[in-house]
């Protein structure tokens, strides 16, 4: 079969056979869910190295368009990245209606949120986030571990930590389900007037214990995004430690120009 990638293009090969493929995908050709032809055909019509069509598929899992499953191979995914606008998903209103953060924004995206909740309780604060919670490395915290899923799959793992003088005396941050409009609401019904919210992110290559918690392929990158919620007094009452499915999201940020 002849290949649509064309011999006389500057490009690598590799983008060149990952841009047919795109095309493909993004035209319908290959339809949401389809399987992508194993190495072995790909390697047959482009007339290319295993080397050149696994960098070719590694572009695609970037894009976002594929998924790998070892000893499955490649499928084209069936949704688009969850959109997360950070401007938009903490809004106070969203709370007052009930709905914690997540829930908010993969109703706007058009898919089916769930949580799994992996540990609720007492632990030690580990290094960094001892520092933005201005509390001693070690000292006690209370911690909230949480799986979410889009769709039936797994698209990030979260831990909150909170300083226990704040949550000892909230029990419901003590319960899998903290109750309409997450933690937040409840911090803030107990005085603790959210005002701003912090972010640090960071991209990398997965761990294995995350790559096996968010069924990556190997080799996939995450986005590491830790988050301080400050009160209107200044005081940092969570952390959030979250590692996200980096094809499975993107990240909209509002920044004001004025001083």
């Amino acid at each position: 079969m002849r290949s649509e990638a064309g011999h006389s293009s500057d490009r690598p090969k590799y983008l060149q056979i990952a841009d047919d493929l795109a095309r493909k995908i993004r035209t319908g050709a290959l339809a949401p869910g389809a399987q992508v032809d194993s190495e072995a055909d790909i390697i047959e019509r482009y007339k290319v190295s295993q080397g050149t069509v696994r960098k070719a598929m590694g572009e695609l899992r970037t894009a976002g368009l594929i998924e790998t499953h070892h000893g499955r191979g490649s499928y084209v995914k069936r949704r688009p990245p969850v959109r997360r606008k950070s401007s938009d998903r903490f809004r106070r209103s969203h709370r007052k209606a009930g709905k914690a953060a997540y829930l908010a924004e993969t109703e706007q995206a058009g898919v089916t949120a769930s949580v799994s909740v992996l540990y609720v309780g007492p632990t030690e604060a580990p290094g960094e986030i001892a520092d933005r919670l201005s509390v001693a490395p070690g000292a006690k915290v209370l911690a909230r571990k949480r799986l979410y899923f889009s769709d039936g799959i797994p698209t990030e793992e979260a831990t909150s930590y909170l300083p226990w003088d704040v949550v000892k005396d909230i029990p419901e941050m003590f319960a899998e389900n903290p109750g309409g409009g997450g933690i937040y609401a409840r911090l803030e019904e107990h005085g603790n007037t959210l005002a701003e919210y912090v972010e640090t992110v960071r991209a990398r290559l997965a761990t294995k214990q995350e790559t096996v918690a968010l069924k990556l392929s190997p080799g996939s990158p995450v986005i590491h995004l830790t988050r301080d919620a400050i009160t209107d007094d200044g005081r940092v009452v969570e952390v959030c430690d979250t590692i996200m499915a980096a094809d499975q999201f993107i990240l909209d940020y509002r920044i004001p120009a004025e001083d």
